[in-house]
């Protein structure tokens, strides 16, 4: 379920007024990195909040997603994906507000060729938990270049991870 806040507000990056793009774009741009993408549906991602503020998904810890099976933890690959998927979907809704006028197949074809340049990140603690949830934060929104932090906490909301991802948008 994402959560919808439509209106003007103003960009963090130029404090220029954006206009949230209209919420159907939004849910299906949720649905799309959440059911779509054959990997992400692996994992599991949900998408619990996606609005200008902050894109937040979750997922539940299965056997399949362990990298240390002794100790039960998330493998480093699950926690870096998910933080990845946050981060892309905060970088493709920065993409859809800088355009709001777009017509939708030209703003497709936009998305299209979204893609991460950088991700680095940092692993706090191991990945224990039974579920797990990433925020995301837009920094900058520029004409080619989003930049994003994103953090993953389990259900205690324990820091698991950090992350700051570059992502071509334009």
């Amino acid at each position: 379920m994402c959560y919808l806040n439509s209106g003007t507000i103003k960009n963090h990056c130029n404090l220029e007024p954006a206009i949230m793009p209209k919420p159907e774009l939004v849910e299906q741009l949720a649905e799309t990195f959440s059911q779509k993408v054959p990997f992400n549906k692996l994992l599991g991602l949900e998408f619990d909040q996606l609005d200008r503020d902050c894109c937040k998904v979750h997922f539940d810890n299965k056997p399949e997603l362990v990298g240390n099976y002794i100790q039960g933890i998330l493998h480093g690959g699950v926690i870096a994906s998910a933080i990845d998927v946050a981060g892309g979907t905060m970088a493709a809704l920065g993409l859809m507000q800088k355009n709001p006028e777009s017509h939708p197949e030209e703003l497709l074809d936009k998305l299209s060729r979204l893609g991460t340049i950088d991700l680095r990140i940092d692993y706090v603690r191991p990945g224990r938990g039974k579920r797990f949830e990433t925020t995301a934060k837009i920094l900058r929104t520029g004409n080619k270049v989003a930049v994003v932090r994103m953090e993953l906490h389990n259900e205690e909301n324990t820091l698991i991870a950090l992350g700051t991802g570059t992502y071509l948008i334009g």
